[in-house]
């Protein structure tokens, strides 16, 4: 298994620039999300994880991606209001970002690499999750239909 770079670059939804050296030493699920998607509920789920484990050094990372059916075609600033007017979001959102092609963030070209997943290693759907370790290990991929709430006895393991 492979770990992620700290040192990789990403930008909040508010358009701050920062290092994933931010959620060092925490363990991350990392999300790419889309609002007008069928999984769009999964954001809920994803809430209620943080809000259960944030204190035990836990965190979601959303990351909005408009690869997928087009399903996220909002400003950061319309995404970030969405997220917390219609499920509460109070969980890390980050800038828009692609997750497969020539564009691929470098996070998710990290991500892809070390947890391929089956076939290709391309993120299938919106919400595809990769969990992190507070080493940085990237230690699992979850595909897009695996519910918030299946997660929790992984991140448990993690903790």
């Amino acid at each position: 298994m492979a770990n992620i770079d700290f040192g990789t670059e990403v930008q909040t939804i508010r358009g701050e620039d920062i290092t994933m050296e931010t959620y060092k030493g925490k363990v991350l699920l990392i999300v790419n999300t889309a609002s007008k998607c069928g999984f769009t509920p999964q954001f809920a789920g994803l809430e209620d994880l943080y809000q259960q484990y944030k204190d035990e050094d836990f965190v979601v990372l959303g990351f909005p991606c408009n690869q997928f059916g087009a399903q996220d075609p909002g400003s950061n600033d319309e995404i970030a209001e969405f997220c917390q007017l219609n499920y509460g979001v109070s969980f890390p959102m980050h800038a828009k970002v692609e997750v497969n092609g020539p564009g691929t963030h470098y996070l998710y070209a990290q991500l892809k690499e070390a947890q391929p997943g089956d076939g290709d290693g391309e993120i299938k759907w919106n919400f595809g999750k990769f969990l992190v370790g507070k080493d940085g290990e990237v230690v699992k991929r979850f595909a897009v239909n695996v519910k918030p709430s299946e997660i929790s006895d992984d991140i448990e393991a993690l903790l």
